[in-house]
């Protein structure tokens, strides 16, 4: 090993290769076309100017702070790949005894996937 490369303390970004970017700061294929914003804009105005109300109102904070720490509580078993329901469903019939207030709100709440859904719903075992 040479002197130079000794004195050099070694990173894990040497072990890539180097690329070198186009342009002042862009890579190729991200310009956008002046027309392109003027259509989004107009896109942006219509969806803010809608006279239609969202379909479903943004849930309470203390409610998802309930619902967090219930899918964060391990005494209830895994939360990954099912609903909130379903898990409270499966803690029930273990006897785990989860709360009720889950329940009701889980519930009430039924069309709203956040609500609904935990933040690990997707995966799956």
């Amino acid at each position: 090993m040479s002197r130079r490369a000794m004195e050099q303390a070694r990173r894990i970004t040497d072990s890539f290769p180097r690329r070198r970017r186009r342009g002042p700061g862009r890579p190729p294929g991200r310009l956008k076309d002046k027309k392109d914003k003027k259509d989004k804009d107009k896109v942006q105005v219509n969806v803010r100017d809608c006279p239609h109300p969202p379909s479903q109102a943004a849930p309470d904070p203390a409610l998802l702070e309930m619902l967090r720490r219930f899918d964060l509580s391990w005494e209830f078993g895994p939360c990954t790949g099912i609903t909130r329901l379903q898990r409270w469903e499966r803690a029930q019939e273990l006897g785990l005894s989860p709360p009720g207030s889950i329940r009701d709100a889980l519930l009430e709440h039924r069309d709203n996937p956040d609500v609904t859904y935990s933040l690990w719903h997707e995966y799956e075992l």
